[in-house]
């Protein structure tokens, strides 16, 4: 069994910044690429950020140069940095991820429950 927990969201005025994390246990052989997605109400699921076991990253538009996805391989965690938040930017934050188990060897896509992020004055 594999679980991703996610922290870190809340309530910040537009402008501010929050740091959501995402770490990832159970029976890890390896992660391969994780990612954040979000779901603003009344809106379908979108892509945020993805970040490869290399360290490769890419955002989706509306967040580039505002938003930074880290990952620390040793702690099995992802991490979502937001600056200069915007109201648009509220919604349910996911953290998701492709992790080969241990038994059964086989790779999967695992999401967390989802963390709260509103950005409002």
């Amino acid at each position: 069994q594999v679980q991703l927990v996610e922290s870190g969201g809340g309530l910040v005025q537009p402008g501010g910044s929050l740091r959501l994390s995402c770490a990832a246990s159970g029976s890890i052989f390896r992660i391969n690429d994780m990612a954040w997605y979000r779901q603003a109400p009344g809106k379908q699921r979108e892509l945020v950020a993805t970040i490869t076991s290399a360290g490769n990253t890419n955002y989706a538009d509306s967040v580039e140069a505002r938003f930074t996805i880290s990952r620390d391989n040793a702690k099995n965690t992802v991490y979502l940095q937001m600056n200069s938040l915007k109201p648009d930017d509220t919604a349910v934050y996911y953290c998701n991820a492709a992790i080969r188990t241990w038994s059964p060897r086989e790779t999967l896509v695992y999401w967390g429950q989802g963390t709260q992020v509103t950005v409002s004055s």
